[in-house]
């Protein structure tokens, strides 16, 4: 890559382009397996697993998938929260050269069905908590192979479960029961390329119905090595033996996949694996561990860590290395006392599509406040006009950013309208605006349009509107997000019912429950006699927005 003005800004070790290694992702777990064997790979509520634990873990689960008839292109859906089956079946899965479905456990039957249908998933690997919603859904469609585990089955002294125990329907495989049956630890023979696709990461599309980004193999293997050399001023500091990282990012999200999984593989780091973020149950598991040589996190997250009664006891700024805060922005406020504690703190830009990564802060260096930061390493990053996104916008005006280089996604999976919207000659179009200052700094203006950003998730208004058009009492309805202390931004939904009905609050919340993920329900209702609208009728969002604003401010 030509040398671009943001790279004088890079840290003083980190490379302005990266010679990437043809290596499918699979592989990426060899070199810990040889380098450090006997060193932990996983922490689970205690229960260690070594590199080489994992690997022969892997290779066994390879095969008895291979056995079951998965093969080469086939989508298998993962569908587990952060637990040691995950990496176990996402390994395997790649090195039968088959394509990961990411999909969030907290996901309803009807949410599955739409990605099951657009897939068309041969195989889902689950989990004992979701088995009810994975009954409903193999009701209402065809998965030839349900694979399910149970999440304490890896945590010593808790016994393994059954197929009996979990009262599996018939023709259902049990993880456990599969590995077991499957001594070969042979590695599978099948060819994979880097431009294989690799894995579906969903995200919500501008009709509101979910796109799936194709990653390939190499934009993996690309986000995982540039992921890791950035982090190189400080983590290079910590030797192999002595580093690890908290898994607490979801791995079916692509920041956990790449910046957690992918990234403690290369890095040689023990994960730390949490399967969801309960702050108390987080602080008690820190305060097991004397050194955490990287915590990536959401804002949400940050903000409960540095503020728990415990945070000052642990001695928080001796145990964390490095702090990464992405998904959403960090108040200032927050980065202020990052600083003050004495963390380490780095913040970024990505999406789905751009494999996670995109525009980040520098480690050491130059950082400004409100500023996602300088493009990557080998990312080539533009602001265009809003009208046509062909012209680069003059400095410190806005546009919308636009992005090419080795981790922008294959396409949008059986999509080609979006992926044409979205991709073009290269060039990601992100939707997001921005201005770039003297330095070459990025700053977020506004943001695709009308996405609510709750807790690092993102959540698409319209998804919402949808669910809420459904109930027999409402005649209009449009979601909005609105500041949120604790969680960002959070959903509120304004209501007009139908002439003579009667609603209550948790009548709407209790119907949006049934049907979308939980950080998805509105936790705000109101109800009123009109909503704004446009000379054409369409209900305009950014006057209920700009009027809880000066509620806030007022």
């Amino acid at each position: 890559m030509e040398t671009k003005p943001w790279h004088r800004h890079y840290d003083y070790n980190v490379p302005t382009t990266i010679r990437y290694p043809r290596l499918p992702i699979h592989e990426l777990l060899q070199i810990p397996a040889n380098a450090y064997p006997d060193k932990a790979a996983l922490n689970f509520f205690g229960t260690e697993m070594t590199f080489w634990e994992l690997r022969q873990q892997v290779l066994r689960m390879a095969n008895a998938l291979g056995a079951l008839g998965i093969k080469k292109g086939d989508r298998v859906g993962i569908h587990l929260p952060n637990c040691p089956q995950y990496p176990i079946a996402y390994y395997a899965v790649l090195s039968l050269g088959a394509i990961i479905v990411n999909i969030n456990p907290m996901y309803t039957p009807d949410e599955l069905k739409l990605i099951v249908g657009s897939t068309g998933l041969t195989t889902l690997i689950t989990f004992d908590m979701v088995l009810p919603n994975i009954r409903a859904l193999c009701k209402a469609v065809a998965i030839p192979r349900v694979i399910v585990t149970k999440v304490t089955d890896y945590i010593k002294g808790l016994g393994v479960s059954t197929a009996a125990s979990l009262d599996l329907e018939k023709g259902w495989h049990h993880f456990s029961t599969l590995l077991e049956g499957s001594p070969s630890a042979r590695f599978p023979r099948v060819q994979v390329s880097p431009e294989d696709p690799a894995l579906i990461q969903f995200t919500g599309g501008t009709t509101g119905i979910p796109k799936g980004a194709v990653l390939t193999h190499a934009n993996v293997i690309t986000a995982t090595f540039i992921c890791a050399l950035w982090g190189n001023p400080t983590i290079h500091l910590t030797p192999p033996e002595r580093r690890s990282v908290v898994a607490v990012l979801p791995y079916f999200h692509v920041y956990g996949n790449i910046v957690v999984m992918n990234w403690g593989m290369f890095s040689c780091a023990t994960q730390i694996q949490i399967p969801r973020f309960n702050i108390d149950e987080v602080m008690n598991l820190l305060a097991n561990f004397k050194e955490i040589t990287f915590f990536p996190a959401v804002p949400t997250m940050i903000n409960a860590v540095i503020n728990h009664p415990k945070a000052a006891e642990l001695d928080l700024a001796k145990r964390l290395g490095l702090l990464n805060s992405g998904g959403a922005p960090m108040p200032v406020e927050m980065i202020e006392q990052c600083r003050d504690m004495g963390i380490f703190f780095s913040e970024g830009y990505g999406l789905s599509e751009s494999t996670s990564l995109g525009i980040t802060n520098p480690v050491l260096g130059l950082k400004k406040v409100g500023s996602i930061g300088i493009p990557i390493i080998d990312n080539d990053v533009r602001l265009v006009d809003l009208q046509e996104g062909k012209t680069d916008v003059p400095q410190g005006e806005p546009g919308e950013i636009i992005m090419k280089g080795p981790l922008m996604m294959k396409e949008y999976w059986n999509n080609p309208q979006e992926t044409a919207g979205q991709l073009k000659d290269g060039w990601l179009y992100t939707g997001d605006i921005a201005i770039q200052d003297e330095d070459g700094y990025f700053f977020i203006v506004d943001r695709k349009k009308d996405m609510i950003i709750a807790g690092g998730f993102n959540i698409y208004p319209r998804e919402i509107d949808e669910v809420l058009f459904q109930h027999p009492k409402i005649q209009e309805a449009v979601s909005v997000g609105i500041a949120d202390k604790y969680r960002g931004e959070t959903v509120k939904a304004f209501i007009v019912l139908k002439p003579g009905e009667k609603a209550t609050e948790e009548e709407i919340i209790s119907f949006c429950k049934e049907k979308l993920a939980a950080y998805k329900v509105p936790k705000l209702v109101e109800f009123r006699d009109s909503l704004p609208k446009s000379a054409i009728g369409k209900i305009l969002r950014k006057v209920l927005r700009a009027e809880e604003e000066a509620k806030r401010k007022g």
